[in-house]
């Protein structure tokens, strides 16, 4: 992105953002007791250079930050899910598709199940043994997906969304993580699009109305102090 359409967008959201604090927007949803690290889609189709869903900013900016943030939850042993997309049935002329209508605006077909390679999660971020691993077919993380249900299982109140593009399979799951009454948290420098510009507004609007955007030095220590309340509350019971 241009330093000059950077520039336009700052000063943009520094009006909007006086306007929305006026009317009582961008309140604060705050970090819980219990996170869980939400990255999606940051699989090979749309980390790696070439493909049809490539985003922008991936080697410099978002895989770093997500390396941090892996760190941080396996040292305090938080759960972790990696959210990936496929297709079973990708001919778009068969009725019974797995693509639903998603097909008819862009190109999910070559994010084929039967190429494991495209769809699998970025080797430098990999899962590793006792992280999930899930499939989705539309937008959310949530949509269709026992999702949420893991999540509450798991004792979660708070998500840590990573991922792309913010301005779609982020920001609905985003949405629907609150709307299903998580703690709602888009970590800045982990989250990308494709597009110049997309990211520094879905970011600003997703803060104004559905989640807090921390940046990841924030969300580090955060999982510092509730890995310290973890040992506090075993050290008590032992």
């Amino acid at each position: 992105m241009s330093d000059e359409l950077e520039q336009a967008l700052e000063a943009a959201f520094s009006e909007a953002t006086r306007r929305y604090q006026e009317r009582g927007f961008q309140r604060r949803v705050g970090f819980g007791n219990r996170p869980a690290l939400i990255s999606v889609d940051l699989a090979n189709a749309w980390t790696r250079a070439g493909n049809a869903f490539a985003c922008e900013h991936m080697d410099d900016r978002i895989i770093p930050a997500m390396q941090a943030l892996l760190k941080g939850f396996r040292k305090h042993h938080l759960p972790v899910v990696h959210v990936t997309t496929c297709y079973e049935i990708t001919d778009r002329d068969n009725p019974n598709t797995d693509m639903g209508l998603w097909h008819n605006k862009i190109p999910i077909e070559t994010v084929n199940q039967g190429n494991p390679d495209i769809w699998a999660i970025d080797s430098r971020i990999a899962p590793i043994e006792g992280e999930l691993t899930l499939i989705k077919k539309r937008a959310s993380a949530f949509h269709g997906t026992y999702l949420a249900g893991y999540l509450r299982s798991a004792g979660v109140d708070t998500i840590l969304v990573t991922g792309v593009t913010a301005s779609a399979c982020v920001r609905e799951t985003i949405c629907d993580g609150l709307a299903d009454g998580f703690r709602t948290i888009a970590v800045k420098e982990a989250i990308g699009d494709r597009v110049p510009g997309a990211v520094l507004w879905n970011l600003f609007d997703i803060d104004a109305k559905f989640a807090d955007v921390e940046t990841v030095e924030t969300c580090l220590a955060y999982l510092d102090r509730v890995g310290r309340a973890q040992q506090t509350r075993q050290a008590a019971v032992a």
